[in-house]
């Protein structure tokens, strides 16, 4: 008897602990949803947060915006969907309300957004900036094409997705180093919020959650592939400054002659050669910062 009722207690402390990180709300700071967007600064954030390669297919002629390519994870493909201004097929009715929520907290119209888009990231955007996305967004051709984003099962249960954030997501905003520069801060804003570099140049655990500790060592794998380090000291033993790095990211090019392809070649191609001197020169002297 004894051992069936420590079986039953095992049972109602894990269905209660899985209550609890299932159900509990998750929110960050509340966002200014009074605030004016301004499309055309919305549209650099478009360049800065890689959102036009991850949602175009441009291997296959698709429109911008209209729906990515699959996404490969150890957790099943994962399609990008619609993010035209199309009023079904993409996000022409959501409200700056939605939109804020889906990037600053994870959560869509229609449950739990799956982590493979990079809300932990976004969520450190300011309001203004969030304004100004969701304004370039709404000015973009609507586009009707249908994206069937789903996941395979269990991941399609978006239930799932609330125990994840849970136990690995906080939403939040950037808060800057006070004892570092504008510069310095900026390339760090850059890496770890809407750029993402993090995102791609980080190990990840067993359940695909980053491992911040050990951020820009490299990845062995994941949703962008290999993924090298960006560390001061991996940057600089292939020979890059700030200059050379500036120039990396605009033109692919490498101080080695080498050019580079697959993932980073689209990151170039479709955001970081549309970045300003600024924000490139931020990311450079953040990413090569002792």
């Amino acid at each position: 008897m004894r051992r069936w009722w420590l079986v039953g207690v095992v049972v109602l402390l894990v269905a209660g602990a899985a209550a609890f990180y299932l159900l509990k709300p998750i929110s960050g700071p509340p966002r200014d949803l009074t605030l004016t967007g301004d499309a055309e600064r919305g549209a650099y954030l478009l360049r800065i947060g890689g959102c036009i390669s991850c949602h175009t297919d441009a291997a296959n002629g698709g429109p911008a915006l209209a729906g990515g390519a699959g996404l490969a994870t150890p957790f099943g493909t994962f399609v990008p969907p619609n993010i035209t201004a199309h009023p079904e097929a993409g996000i022409g009715k959501w409200s700056l309300a939605q939109f804020a929520e889906a990037m600053s907290n994870g959560m869509g119209p229609e449950g739990h957004l799956y982590p493979v888009f990079p809300y932990e990231n976004y969520t450190l955007m300011s309001d203004q900036e969030i304004a100004d996305l969701y304004a370039a967004l709404l000015a973009t051709e609507p586009v009707a094409s249908e994206v069937d984003g789903g996941a395979p099962f269990p991941f399609s249960i978006r239930l799932a997705a609330a125990g994840w954030k849970n136990l690995f997501f906080t939403p939040r905003r950037f808060d800057p180093d006070a004892d570092r520069s504008d510069t310095y801060n900026r390339g760090k804003y850059l890496a770890f919020g809407p750029a993402h570099c993090v995102a791609c140049h980080t190990p990840r655990n067993a359940f695909g959650a980053l491992e911040w500790d050990r951020a820009l060592t490299g990845s062995p794998g994941g949703v962008g592939g290999r993924a090298p380090a960006i560390t001061a000291a991996a940057l600089t033993e292939q020979g890059y400054d700030v200059p050379t790095l500036v120039q990396t990211l605009r033109d692919g090019f490498t101080p080695n002659f080498d050019v580079l392809g697959g993932p980073m070649g689209e990151v170039i191609a479709d955001s970081t050669s549309h970045w300003s001197d600024e924000d490139l020169t931020a990311l450079a002297e953040f990413l090569l910062a002792d």
